[in-house]
């Protein structure tokens, strides 16, 4: 299934991807379309027309639409999670479908490279306040380097062999049906970002591990959360929203002190997305309220 919202662009490459992508497994296309106001619409009816469109009449945020597609979807035994700027390499859901049985995982994501090819860091660890810690004095590249103190992993070493994580980014995943079952929907409270960690840090809590298939790889060519400071605000927000729900309050206030710590060394440096960020988290309104709909695309 596939979140949309003005993706116009993304859809035909997405769609010509898939029965190479998904070659020898019987599936069915479910697309959740945020209301676009391009010709989303429009090209997945000319390019797919044998697909299941669900206009949800609202930009609900990634959880919502992907929520709305897995509600309308015709019986399934897993459910594949979809941007639509990501690109399946042949043959890759089934060697995810593969391992997500071998290994009785509950989910199962690939090897994901950037649009040029290059390696994308796509595996995470839970967020503590360690790795906090030493996001903020070394930065998450250098720190993912070191044993694993990472949040983010950054040694390749580990993208070469079925490797259980805690999570990994939300842009593709293989979910079983009984993890979705188990775990229920996805938190719509979280509109774009930490949706796929916390969705990740509940099924690894109910028993369902999630594993890297490194044999399957897919192509990401990515969004702009890194160059918007906007996104980034709401990014940054929601990892500290995350980490309240799950730890006590003096333990959530040192892992935001944390977080503000990186962003305000990076913001006297000039960096506006940081600039943004500061502002956000010194919010109290902002931190306590679930961020409201926005005009942006919910998958890049």
């Amino acid at each position: 299934m596939v979140v949309t919202y003005n993706s116009a662009r993304f859809v035909p490459d997405l769609i010509a991807s898939l029965a190479p992508g998904l070659r020898g497994l019987t599936w069915h296309l479910t697309v959740a379309d945020n209301a676009s106001s391009d010709d989303t619409v429009a090209v997945l009816r000319n390019d797919a027309p044998w697909a299941r469109v669900v206009e949800t009449g609202r930009n609900g945020g990634y959880a919502a639409g992907i929520n709305a597609a897995v509600a309308a979807a015709a019986p399934h035994d897993a459910v594949l999670v979809l941007n639509p700027d990501i690109r399946l390499a042949p043959d890759c859901v089934p060697e995810l479908l593969a391992v997500l049985r071998r290994r009785d995982a509950g989910i199962v994501v690939p090897r994901i490279v950037r649009a040029n090819g290059d390696f994308s860091p796509s595996l995470r660890r839970e967020p503590t306040i360690l790795r906090a810690l030493g996001d903020a004095l070394l930065g998450a590249n250098r720190i993912g380097r070191i044993g694993r103190l990472g949040e983010v992993i950054t040694d390749r070493r580990w993208y070469a062999e079925e490797t259980s994580v805690d999570w990994a980014e939300g842009s593709i995943m293989l979910i079983d049906r009984a993890c979705w079952d188990a775990c229920g929907q996805w938190d719509e409270s979280f509109f774009l970002y930490s949706e796929e960690t916390e969705f990740a840090l509940r099924a690894r809590d109910r028993g369902f591990a999630m594993v890297l298939a490194p044999r399957a790889q897919a192509r990401h060519l990515e969004g702009d959360s890194a160059t918007s400071p906007r996104l980034w605000a709401l990014l940054t927000l929601n990892r500290v929203r995350l980490y309240h729900r799950r730890h006590s309050l003096p333990s959530a206030v040192v892992y935001w002190s944390l977080i503000v710590l990186r962003e305000a060394s990076r913001a006297v440096v000039g960096n506006r997305c940081s600039q943004c960020a500061v502002r956000s988290l010194v919010s109290l309104s902002r931190l306590r309220e679930p961020p409201g709909p926005m005009s942006v695309h919910p998958a890049a």
